[in-house]
């Protein structure tokens, strides 16, 4: 379904703190029940742990229960050059 840098890009996403839900949805059709799935095949079980860990209740990760004076950006530096 996914090539292998749509897999990257997806599981980066996931990971990151301010990147919501909804946008991985809204990129790559996923809900959150999906990428959870999604998640849980493409990373090894402890790594989905910690991340299902980390990402449990996280307000910036839903944008409904987001602050809405947290604004989306990217840092000139946070994606390797590739």
């Amino acid at each position: 379904m996914f090539d292998s840098s749509q897999v990257s890009r997806i599981i980066e996403m996931a990971w990151e703190d301010r990147t919501p839900f909804e946008a991985i949805e809204n990129l790559y059709g996923l809900n959150h029940s999906q990428l959870v799935s999604f998640m849980r095949d493409n990373i090894s079980s402890g790594s989905f742990k910690v991340w299902r860990k980390r990402h449990a209740g996280r307000t910036t990760k839903h944008l409904k229960l987001r602050n809405p004076a947290i604004m989306r950006s990217h840092c000139k530096t946070q994606y390797k050059n590739r």
